[in-house]
């Protein structure tokens, strides 16, 4: 058996669906921008063999960069999903013991694309557009996608496409993406998580966060966030195996991850 699995990961297609962390990437302006130092140059230090290293800090938030929302990252009414209490589940210094990203197991599911911008003709969706139940649907039917329980459902705006320039990646919060009709949608499928290569997976502007709220606070579904989608598209890749994991942040509300599409 380990044999045959090892012989489907070597036939597989593999896709790198995070994108990279630079000093100036894009950020929302909720959370704090990533930092980046060399915090020791090599010639510093040289050992009498000649050796020297390097080493360096960073410094981002949970939710910068390809990152997942844990359930606790909204609450509705002062509770999380589950009808759990908020505020007496969380501390500045702990973060939360109630749905901390640290909880979410590693993921390996089977992952699907919705390409909106391709199924509109469009290499990049504009900052105004809507994606609503009606239209996944319809890229569905044309692509012959399935959603099944437990699936992760990535929607592609082209918007990726943006992330060496932060200004326009950003775009003063504006940027398509699914209102609450098409999150309910999915979430009636069962999915284990949502995602999108913008930087919030919901049309923006919005005061409300609806698909946040529906989501995280009334489904317990995730959110990823700020993916690179642009060679699944390419390649026309609308099924694949999604490994994943957070980094385990005791009480954390979100969590950079780095994942991978196997296509084969």
């Amino acid at each position: 058996m380990l044999d045959q699995l090892l012989d489907l990961l070597e036939s597989a297609e593999i896709h790198d669906l995070g994108q990279p962390y630079f000093v100036g990437m894009p950020h929302h302006p909720a959370h704090p921008p990533y930092q980046y130092s060399l915090s020791k140059a090599h010639g510093e230090f040289v050992r009498e063999t000649g050796s020297s290293s390097a080493a360096e800090a960073i410094a981002l938030g949970g939710h910068v960069g390809t990152h997942i929302d844990a359930l606790s990252h909204f609450s509705m009414c002062g509770k999380f999903f589950g009808g759990i209490d908020a505020e007496s589940n969380q501390s500045y210094g702990g973060g939360m013991t109630e749905h901390g990203v640290d909880k979410i197991r590693p993921i390996l599911s089977r992952g699907i694309l919705l390409d909106v911008a391709a199924y509109k003709g469009k290499d990049v969706l504009p900052a105004d557009f809507v994606i609503d139940a009606e239209l996944l649907e319809r890229v569905a039917a044309q692509q012959g996608t399935e959603i099944r329980e437990g699936d992760i459902a990535l929607v592609r705006t082209g918007w990726a496409v943006y992330w060496s320039d932060a200004g326009r990646y950003i775009n003063q919060l504006k940027n398509p993406g699914v209102n609450l009709e098409a999150a309910q949608w999915l979430s009636s499928k069962g999915v284990f998580a949502g995602g999108s290569d913008t930087v919030a997976f919901e049309h923006l502007p919005s005061e409300t966060m609806p698909v946040h709220v529906h989501l995280l606070v009334e489904k317990g579904i995730h959110i990823i966030e700020a993916l690179n989608l642009e060679t699944l598209a390419e390649n026309e890749r609308y099924e694949f195996a999604f490994i994943a994991a957070p980094l385990k942040l005791t009480g954390g509300t979100g969590a950079p991850i780095r994942p991978l599409a196997a296509a084969l």
